[in-house]
């Protein structure tokens, strides 16, 4: 009997690691996730120029989003249920303008996010 695998790591994304050829290419499988939203935080975008991550996107601009202001900003995105491996999957597919921080959700859940670094 296989074991089951669990996905004990809650992850919000509001940019590709939500499209499926990026889920595919870093964790071999394609995430289910909850619509949720980051309070006091805004998007904006950041140039790619990682081969890898440019491959597995297919995008040259990224979403990324900092702290503001304005507490009334918000930044939609999806919460997934990802295992400690997928964690250091999407850590190595971040490149260094993101850094990994813990926030609090509107739904009050808390999740691992890729802010600006």
């Amino acid at each position: 009997m296989t074991p089951s695998v669990q996905y004990p790591v809650l992850l919000f994304s509001y940019g590709t690691l939500q499209d499926k050829a990026v889920q595919l290419a870093n964790f071999n499988r394609e995430l289910t996730g909850q619509a949720d939203r980051m309070q006091g935080y805004r998007q904006d975008w950041v140039e790619i120029t990682d081969p890898a991550v440019l491959a597995a996107s297919g995008k040259s601009h990224h979403p990324i989003v900092s702290a503001s202001d304005n507490a009334a900003d918000s930044v939609a995105g999806m919460v997934f249920q990802i295992s400690d491996a997928e964690l250091a999957a999407a850590d190595a597919y971040e490149v260094s303008d993101y850094k990994r921080v813990s926030v609090a959700l509107a739904s009050g859940l808390t999740a691992w996010v890729y802010i600006k670094a």
